[in-house]
């Protein structure tokens, strides 16, 4: 089964109730509201909820990248099996969703997408119940190494984009909410993660992504990067979305880099 990244509302109003696809409520957010709290006041009918904090592993950042093993239990646990589609949202615009897009694909899995618009662009029905799910068989194959950089990886890069997503204000280091020290990495450009959405909340077309990257110098690839590497895979949908190679994940991001001593800019200068 093949398709994604992008699945539309009227899409999965269609197929809620195929066997062969999951739906996965992934709501997170950095601070004030709770994922699994909100899931559980309203969802999409038959979703299963995936705690991001379940499937965050040990190392470098706030959210390191999980173990095949802890990552494989996790799936199972919430029915995926090896030829399910996985149809992942969130309420914010897909720049939690698109984590575990992310992380289905860098673990080998061959069908998710992400539900364009979230869960506003579905509307109704609503479902406060939790389903009970059989569990799946999911298999998590080595994870793709091509996909992600570490802090070494960062510090020497040359010659490709390094781009920073999160918001403006957090970039130029006026205000830091969570990690130690405020700022960006030197050389990093600015592209806030809502410039790929339109007013609707929806991803802007192919076209208008490519000609966006393109201004950024990312048409033949770049290296993303956010507070602690689970936004900045909105980039890497949106250049997926866009049809352009190369998007790699700073897996650490910033909360990674802003812990250790390693050079800060401050400004909207790169």
């Amino acid at each position: 089964m093949t398709f994604g990244p992008l699945v539309a509302a009227g899409w999965l109003h269609d197929h809620i109730d195929d066997r062969d696809i999951r739906v996965i409520d992934f709501r997170w957010y950095l601070q004030h509201r709770n994922g699994h709290d909100e899931y559980l006041r309203s969802h999409i009918p038959g979703a299963v909820f995936v705690d991001l904090d379940a499937v965050t592993g040990a190392g470098a950042g706030r959210h390191p990248l999980p173990t095949a093993a802890q990552f494989e239990a996790e799936m199972r646990k919430a029915g995926v099996r090896s030829g399910t589609g996985v149809v992942v949202y969130d309420d914010t615009g897909g720049s939690v969703a698109a984590r575990l897009w992310f992380l289905l694909r860098y673990f080998g899995h061959e069908a998710q997408a992400v539900l364009d618009g979230g869960l506003q662009a579905w509307g109704e029905p609503l479902d406060a119940g939790v389903p009970k799910v059989e569990s799946g068989d999911f298999r998590a194959r080595e994870p793709d190494p091509s996909l992600v950089l570490d802090f070494e990886a960062v510090r020497t890069l040359r010659g490709v984009p390094l781009i920073d997503a999160r918001a403006a204000e957090r970039y130029r280091g006026d205000v830091e909410p969570i990690d130690p020290k405020a700022g960006h990495i030197p050389g990093a450009l600015s592209a806030p993660l809502g410039e790929s959405l339109g007013p609707d909340g929806r991803f802007k077309s192919p076209d208008e992504l490519r000609r966006r990257y393109r201004e950024l110098g990312a048409e033949n690839g770049a290296v993303f990067y956010c507070g602690s590497g689970v936004n900045a895979t909105h980039h890497l949908l949106a250049m997926e979305v866009a049809g352009l190679p190369n998007a790699r994940l700073y897996a650490g991001s910033w909360s990674d880099w802003s812990n250790r001593d390693a050079p800060v800019a401050t400004g909207s200068a790169p």
